[in-house]
């Protein structure tokens, strides 16, 4: 399962997916002697918003063009193309939302209001205006970058792994010693890291402080429709409904961790070593099922020997994709997306084949970029990306500023809650499947899930709770490490299997954190993806349990999810959850719903076991 999209923007600006609204440039309103008047108005900040769309199509267009060919052909000139573009629109963005602060204390039309508030607040690291700054802050992003996508773990100086190798060892090997080596080793990348990543918040905090904000922190949650703090506190409350599901599966996982390695090992009293997890930052655990699945339970078939078996090539997995959206009524992909999209990985040069969707010119030229494995995993991806471009398309009518997600928790959740229809049942629907598998195999399918989609919620939440602390100052350089072990304690039931150094800087062995990727919105997609599969699983009719449920063939299904995708970002996103599901509350009630079966059987799993940490 993939939980992240590469952005076509670098550190300094997160334009994921599209170009999203909250990232669009502008020119601002200028005197005769190019200098706003003093004392703006209404009219004005009117006419600064047209003038900004107006430039967002052509700014846009040309900074995704430069990130696709970035990312799909890797040299060093288009590394530097792509870092020139990347400075040119910071600089941009920086004195664009300097602009859009002028306006906020006029009274204005709640449209311009919302467009006025998504620029101010939508730069992801906001430089200060300060030319050389803005220069020194590029170039953080561009090393940091840098030092990730080139990290390696050498044991000798013939033996480099790196990690895509190191990601495969901790997937596959149950040799205790030699995960923990791994473990450590990649996370020697990271120290190197934290003197520029303080620079880096210090940098960002006084661009933020520029437009009104206390902190970094303060301004990416400012973006979602309420006040930043009860935001945190709706996090919170999401957290605490799903949080005895958690608990019940972490007890069993730690159980049978405990059986495989020991309990000197895995102590059946506290947080699991996150060297076991079967994952590098074990925020997934569905590579240790062979550990911890139920022996009396099996899926009863293989997805990708059946792909296989049934003569899948690359092709035929997206035209697969393509046809279940068709199915709920929404028009065939434009020819230009077979033309233009990368599925098969290259051999004559480097691309990134991380997962990802494209909006190149925020009408119809979308495509996706994968390097396509004929596989069970990346055939859930491709419905997941497919999402992306379908809601991408569905709200290209809306002006610039509003061409995006509800907020940035919806464009993954549309996605993953695709991706949830690929049931037993939809397999049989398209010919993979001759039959239906029992209900007896329903807790082994359920675990394999819950073990990416459950295990990851506290993971989801805990990274932006360690940013958002060390934007507003909460905790210094010297406790950065620290402060990190303790959120992946109280949240995950995880630690690290060793003591770590104050200097370890371990956030920054996760993409994201260097990456300066937001990662809250998937948390939130966790969590909406389900609450999206409920309502359409009702809308289509089914009267069975909602994880057996496909929404494969509903037009019924189609046409709601339609009506929330072609709003865009253009409501308030309670709106757009409105309008899709009838309530305007974020609910994760579903995800316990979903997994109730599985519930009922950790609970019997651990009765007599002592749970929690």
């Amino acid at each position: 399962m993939r939980i992240s999209h590469t952005p076509m923007l670098a550190a300094a600006v997160s334009l994921t997916l599209t170009a999203c609204a909250g990232l669009q440039q502008s020119t601002a309103p200028a005197g005769d002697d190019n200098t706003a008047p003093a004392t703006p108005s209404a009219e004005q900040a009117r006419q600064f918003i047209a003038d900004s769309e107006t430039k967002l199509d052509s700014m846009a267009q040309h900074v995704n063009r430069t990130y696709w060919v970035y990312q799909n052909f890797i040299t060093g000139d288009t590394e530097a193309l792509a870092a020139k573009a990347n400075e040119e629109l910071t600089a941009e963005l920086v004195r664009m939302a300097g602009e859009a602060a002028r306006y906020t204390g006029l009274p204005l039309d709640s449209d311009t209001r919302r467009k006025l508030d998504l620029l101010r607040s939508g730069i992801t690291i906001p430089a200060p205006s300060d030319a050389e700054k803005n220069a020194e802050l590029a170039g953080i992003g561009a090393k940091l970058d840098g030092m990730y996508g080139k990290g390696e773990y050498c044991r000798s100086e013939a033996d480099c792994l790196d990690l895509g190798q190191m990601t495969e060892i901790l997937a596959e090997s149950r040799d205790q010693e030699l995960l923990l080596d791994v473990w450590n080793g990649w996370r020697t990348i990271s120290p190197p890291m934290q003197p520029l990543y303080e620079r880096q918040v210090e940098l960002a905090n006084q661009g933020a402080n520029e437009l009104g904000f206390r902190d970094v922190g303060q301004m990416w949650r400012s973006q979602y429709d309420m006040d930043p703090d009860d935001f945190a506190t709706e996090l919170d409350r999401l957290w605490g409904q799903v949080k005895p599901l958690y608990d019940a599966l972490h007890c069993h996982v730690r159980a049978k961790l405990g059986e495989q390695y020991g309990t000197g090992i895995v102590p059946q009293d506290g947080p699991i070593p996150a060297h076991l997890l079967g994952n590098m930052w074990a925020q997934q655990w569905g590579n240790i099922y062979d550990l911890i699945g139920p022996a009396e339970s099996s899926s009863g078939f293989d997805l990708t020997q059946l792909l296989n078996d049934n003569g899948y090539d690359h092709i035929k997995m997206v035209k697969t994709g393509e046809n279940f959206f068709s199915s709920l009524g929404f028009e065939p992909l434009p020819e230009t997306f077979w033309q233009r999209s990368l599925f098969v990985q290259p051999k004559d040069r480097n691309v990134v084949c991380h997962a990802s969707a494209w909006d190149i010119d925020n009408r119809d030229d979308i495509r996706i970029k994968m390097c396509i494995k004929i596989n069970a995993e990346d055939f859930q991806t491709i419905h997941h990306e497919l999402g992306h471009n379908y809601y991408q398309r569905a709200y290209k009518d809306q002006s610039a500023l509003y061409q995006g997600s509800a907020n940035d928790g919806f464009h993954e959740a549309v996605g993953d809650a695709v991706a949830l229809s690929i049931t037993p049942e939809y397999l049989q629907q398209i010919g993979l499947l001759d039959g239906v598998p029992e209900a007896s195999g329903d807790i082994g399918l359920l675990m394999r899930s819950a073990l990416d989609k459950v295990a990851f919620l506290p993971f989801g939440l805990l990274v932006d709770q360690w940013r958002w602390k060390v934007f507003a100052g909460d905790v210094g350089p010297e406790g950065y490490n620290d402060l990190w072990w303790q959120l992946r304690e109280k949240y995950q039931g995880v630690a690290a299997p060793v003591a770590r150094p104050d200097d370890a800087f371990d956030p920054g062995a996760k993409y994201h954190v260097p990456g300066n990727t937001p990662y809250t919105r998937y948390f939130l997609a966790h969590i909406l993806q389900f609450q999206f599969h409920r309502t359409l699983c009702e809308i289509a009719g089914n009267d069975g349990p909602i994880h057996r449920c496909s929404i494969y063939g509903s037009e019924a299904a189609g046409e709601r999810l339609n009506a929330m995708l072609e709003m865009g970002l253009s409501r308030p996103w309670p709106d757009a959850l409105e309008a899709m599901t009838g309530s305007r509350e974020m609910d994760a009630t579903a995800i316990l719903d979903y997994f109730a079966p599985l519930k009922d059987w950790l609970d019997r799993q651990n009765a007599g076991r002592q749970c929690g940490w």
